[in-house]
């Protein structure tokens, strides 16, 4: 037999999944910023994330 699933169910399950959205693209914004802004060519980017990074008193060198 299957079970059947309320509709309080997949609507709970369906809000855990969309919460779960906004973090993982913060996440993977945050990592692009902070590793590509780092290993960047152009001074001008990464010497707006090296005093960015002193600013937040994050150890760069």
């Amino acid at each position: 037999m299957q079970e059947q699933h309320t509709t309080t169910e997949v609507h709970a399950t369906a809000a855990r999944t969309a919460s779960k959205i906004p973090a993982v693209l913060a996440l993977v914004f945050g990592v692009f910023v902070v590793l590509g802004a780092g290993f960047a060519h152009s001074s001008t980017i990464h010497n707006a994330a090296h005093d960015a990074r002193h600013a937040f008193a994050f150890p760069c060198h």
